[in-house]
């Protein structure tokens, strides 16, 4: 009985002095204390240290794009780091070009401010802004993608159609951890009291999970933006339009710009799904070809079920370019979707004829 007692004791002490050390060294080794970051050779922010530098700045309401939400996947929170960083980390590599290493480019959210930064970031980031909605709809659209309708509490969001925003998820019972998540906007910019996403349900995806297990109407929600450079182009070239999924949501929104502002330009929106049940805004599509003469939706199913009795394409979208695309002189086009069918789709067109500084894509994981 005593040797159980003195073994106890001592595991118990064990256990007590490993977390006097961690909590020693949460408070000693990861404190820097107050650190300055100075952008843009002009504003001086004091920020805590021992975050990264993409979580410091959005304490300080400087929201820089992030898709991926600060996990270092997918490459869009490049700030340039004159001062401060340190070298180059391991997980940046795969997303830094060799012209990005020259400017001292780095990925915000990989970069931990332990002192004093020097950085620079586009002048435009400072007209981002944060703004709380309420939920005013939820719909299933399929079952695994629901279209949300937000209304802005106070103010209004100009942007351009195509751009997208961070939405904020919480915390919530299984995540103790506060997110954003990048969506597009699916609605027109005429209507700058609200707005409108498309999302998609990611297992164990933490906004995702948010948005389509607890999220509800009338909630309060938080996003900021607009973030950028995927946005229609205003020209008079023939217009090829191509996604999968909730890659729909930037190309309604240019179809709503265009609808609104009678821009009837030759467009074809050609859209992906696996099957019948994943198809979404066919009726609306179809409006929208009445209101545009010039305007035509090719959905194409890459696997039809017999049951579906579906006579439209199958196959996927690049199969339904290859069909009805001869050339691709004279033509710009818009891609959203995941990166292997921007990849196979940017090189289909480009064997087609069409100019690569033409193609414009939003990638999503």
């Amino acid at each position: 009985m005593g040797t159980i007692i003195i073994t106890v004791g001592a595991i118990s002490g064990i256990t007590g002095i490993l977390a006097f050390l961690l909590t020693l060294a949460k408070n000693t080794i990861g404190n820097y204390g107050e650190v300055i970051i100075n952008i843009n050779d002009d504003e001086d922010h004091v920020v805590d240290g021992g975050t990264t530098l993409l979580s410091a700045l959005i304490d300080e309401k400087i929201f820089i794009p992030s898709a991926c939400g600060g996990k270092g996947s997918c490459g869009y929170c490049k700030v340039k780091v004159n001062e401060g960083a340190g070298p180059i980390l391991p997980t940046e590599l795969g997303y830094l070009t060799p012209e990005d290493k020259k400017e001292n480019v780095r990925l915000s959210c990989q970069v931990k401010v332990k002192n004093d930064f020097k950085i620079e970031i586009p002048e435009e980031l400072f007209n981002v802004q944060e703004y709380e909605g309420k939920v005013s709809k939820i719909v299933d659209l399929t079952p695994t993608i629901k279209h949300l309708t937000f209304d802005l509490k106070e103010g209004e969001i100009d942007f351009k159609a195509g751009q997208y925003v961070q939405l904020r998820a919480p915390e919530y019972k299984g995540n103790d951890e506060e997110v954003y998540r990048a969506y597009s906007i699916a609605s027109s910019p005429s209507k700058r009291d609200q707005l409108e996403l498309i999302i998609g349900y990611v297992e164990e995806g933490i906004a995702t999970t948010y948005v389509h297990h607890h999220l509800e109407e009338d909630e309060e929600v938080l996003f900021n933006g607009p973030y950028g450079d995927f946005f229609y182009q205003d020209t008079d070239r023939e217009m090829v339009m191509v996604a999968i999924g909730t890659g729909m949501a930037p190309i309604l929104s240019i179809l709503y710009h265009m609808v609104e502002n009678n821009i009837n330009r030759k467009a074809t929106f050609y859209f992906g799904a696996r099957y019948l049940e994943d198809l979404f805004f066919v009726e609306e599509l179809q409006e929208i070809e009445k209101k545009l003469p010039n305007f035509k939706f090719i959905p194409s199913l890459s696997r039809a079920k017999e049951d579906d009795n579906w006579t439209g394409e199958i196959g996927r979208v690049t199969d339904a370019i290859e069909k009805y695309m001869e050339s691709g002189e004279n033509k710009e086009a818009y891609l959203c979707g995941s990166p292997r069918m921007i990849d196979s789709t940017v090189e289909l067109l480009k064997e087609k004829g069409m100019q690569e500084e033409l193609i414009f894509y939003d990638k999503f994981e």
